[in-house]
């Protein structure tokens, strides 16, 4: 994992060869990211898991004045970009549809036990953005966990705050969000 932070450094200073090296060492773990997400998606959903990761590698390697700090902080780029991939497609749709067909996506599998909350992504952009202009660094832990995938001790490294910190946010922004998308 250390050599993901070498390469990306080694990227970032301009080695031409790093993101030929970097590729293998990111692709499995944002194939694994975008899996999930794609697993609640309508069974004729047109983007695919690896359309998704390409998407997300091509725009990652695109923001060449990004300061990824570590490997933790790559992925957390990589769950933003993720989720604007998926939130500007299911507005697309949206848009072609008329409101119909909404996307669906599982909010918190992992910490909801045995509450399935589906929800529209769309909806979930929207109240995510809502969340952080009232309280920024839960919506941004929201996005690190749901979207990037990252464990308490990863989101809290990327913030750079508590691990305690990190569950006592993500335990308000997910009271919070099940709040607005009851509402909405």
């Amino acid at each position: 994992m250390g050599d993901i932070t070498d390469v990306l450094r080694r990227w970032q200073a301009g080695d031409p060869g790093a993101l030929d090296e970097l590729t293998p060492l990111v692709y499995d773990e944002l194939h694994r990211l975008a899996a999930p997400y794609m697993r609640h998606e309508r069974g004729d959903h047109t983007l695919q898991p690896t359309a998704l990761v390409h998407e997300a590698f091509l725009r990652l390697t695109g923001l060449r004045k990004a300061d990824f700090q570590n490997r933790a902080h790559f992925y957390g780029a990589a769950a933003r970009v993720m989720r604007r991939i998926l939130v500007d497609h299911a507005r697309r749709r949206r848009a072609a549809k008329r409101g119909g067909n909404a996307t669906l996506v599982n909010l918190d599998e992992a910490s909801v036990a045995g509450i399935d909350l589906r929800i529209d992504l769309v909806a979930l952009d929207e109240a995510l953005q809502n969340l952080s202009g009232i309280a920024e660094r839960p919506a941004r832990v929201v996005e690190l966990r749901y979207f990037g995938g990252l464990s308490v001790e990863e989101t809290a490294a990327v913030l750079g705050i508590a691990p305690a910190t990190v569950k006592r946010h993500w335990a308000f922004a997910r009271a919070w969000l099940h709040r607005a998308l009851d509402a909405a």
